[in-house]
């Protein structure tokens, strides 16, 4: 079962996604910031993260910018509602940075889910 690691401040949009891909038959894990996303991602076989970009403590581009450290290779995607910067300007940089899909929130979730499918094959 392929695991997926939910990175959001909104406890109800991770609340939210880990309905719809529990119910896709996806493993879930949460974290409301970067710095515990990268304690879970070292502990556990994550497949794929899902990460917010504007998060108070560690924000999404430096998270995404730590789990490159530990795995060049990890599957990303990245979206955002805004913040200091328009969403699309954050997303360009999560892009930039290695995410491998981004999306503006409200993102679409089937196009989320199909983001997750692709990355999950091998």
């Amino acid at each position: 079962m392929p695991a997926i690691l939910i990175v959001d401040d909104d406890s109800m949009v991770r609340k939210m996604l880990v309905n719809v891909f529990q119910k896709e038959d996806y493993s879930t894990f949460e974290a409301s910031d970067g710095k515990s996303a990268l304690r879970i991602y070292r502990d556990e076989n994550i497949d794929v993260i899902l990460t917010d970009i504007v998060m108070p403590d560690m924000e999404g581009i430096e998270t995404i910018r730590e789990l490159r450290k530990i795995n060049p290779d990890a599957k990303i995607i990245a979206f955002s509602g805004g913040g200091s910067l328009s969403p699309d300007g954050y997303l360009k940089i999560a892009a930039s940075m290695g995410a491998s899909y981004t999306f503006r929130k409200p993102f679409d979730i089937n196009e989320l889910k199909e983001a997750v499918r692709k990355l999950l094959v091998p």
